[in-house]
């Protein structure tokens, strides 16, 4: 026995799946919208407080010397932690002899920082994230996005060449300024004899 061939949907039955088909795509649009603004303003808020330096990235207390090379020849650098086990950094001895170290956390979104010996006059700090570029001799930014010098690890060589970190100093801030902000944490009347400034500025 035959089924006998069913009407199909009237106009209003299908004027009615139209509407429920456009308001369910209308709702996917609403969502895929909302979830873009929500994930586009939180990686626009995170960009900004790494930008600013509201998240420190590098440690802020003071921490005994650390030895990291028995040598370093010219152009050469070594990488180790300090002041804290999680703060990455790295000591470079540049052409004329000086030593100098910097954090290896890039300011602009906390990617790692290399050391590129070949590149300009003194060699050049290399952010390969975004381009950016640091100065080896300063950690200033020579070029691309980060908005702040590597925060500095105050290096010394003694008299046997060891090469010894010694302290920190923050993004932009001086090797003074950050000896003293250190030996402050450390012993405030030391610091007044030496005659550190007592508000840290």
């Amino acid at each position: 026995m035959t089924t006998p061939p069913t009407a199909g949907p009237t106009e209003e039955e299908q004027a009615a799946l139209r509407d429920r088909i456009s308001a369910d795509s209308l709702t996917t649009r609403r969502d895929y919208l909302r979830i873009v603004a929500t994930v586009s303003g939180g990686l626009v808020v995170g960009s900004t407080v790494v930008s600013a330096g509201v998240l420190h990235r590098h440690g802020d207390g003071s921490a005994p010397p650390l030895k990291v090379a028995d040598r370093l020849g010219s152009g050469e650098a070594v990488t180790f932690n300090y002041p804290g086990e999680n703060d990455r950094a790295m000591a470079i001895k540049l052409a004329d002899g000086q030593v100098v170290g910097y954090s290896t956390v890039c300011t602009h979104l906390a990617c790692g920082v290399l050391w590129r010996k070949d590149r300009g006059e003194e060699g050049e700090l290399y952010c390969p994230c975004h381009e950016g570029v640091f100065s080896a001799r300063t950690g200033e930014v020579t070029a691309g996005p980060p908005p702040r010098p590597l925060p500095k690890v105050i290096m010394v060589e003694d008299a046997a060449g060891a090469v010894w970190a010694i302290g920190t100093a923050r993004s932009g801030e001086g090797v003074e300024a950050g000896l003293c902000r250190g030996l402050r944490d450390r012993d405030p009347a030391l610091a007044e004899a030496a005659g550190c400034p007592k508000d840290g500025s």
